[in-house]
């Protein structure tokens, strides 16, 4: 098997806020990202399959078309955009790294034809990535 990796990267504002705490809680748990007019990463996403060598084309996956889906189903809807108020699994969700990194994952899983989806890692630049897979 061969694990083939993607990158791309994206721009977008969020904030943390539990609807279900007070305005002083979030401020404590979330500090300044409890920010409601929100702040802005820039996120380098990387989108790892798992497949075999075809014998025909030496490919795993074609890399167009890996990009086409990366582009359309996660760049296109998150790039300059504000999560927590145009996407719409962010509207109940908190759009923490680890939670971008799994709504990624589902957005990605049932449109990657020729590979298996292995892992999506969402760095929040400089310094910070979250991982997920279901391996």
């Amino acid at each position: 098997m061969i694990l083939l990796t993607r990158k791309a990267e994206f721009s977008a504002s969020h904030y943390y806020w539990n609807e279900a705490w007070s305005a002083e809680e979030n401020a404590r748990v979330f500090g300044k990202c409890a920010n409601r007019n929100g702040h802005g990463h820039n996120y380098t996403l990387e989108v790892t399959v798992a497949g075999e060598v075809d014998a025909v084309t030496g490919f795993v996956v074609d890399l167009k078309e890996l990009k086409d889906v990366m582009d359309r189903e996660v760049i296109a809807a998150y790039d300059h955009r504000h999560l927590n108020l145009e996407v719409p699994e962010f509207r109940t969700a908190i759009p923490t790294t680890e939670n971008i990194a799994v709504a990624i994952w589902r957005r990605l899983e049932e449109k990657i034809s020729g590979a298996k989806l292995h892992r999506v890692r969402v760095y929040e630049m400089p310094d910070l990535f979250a991982e997920y897979s279901r391996d």
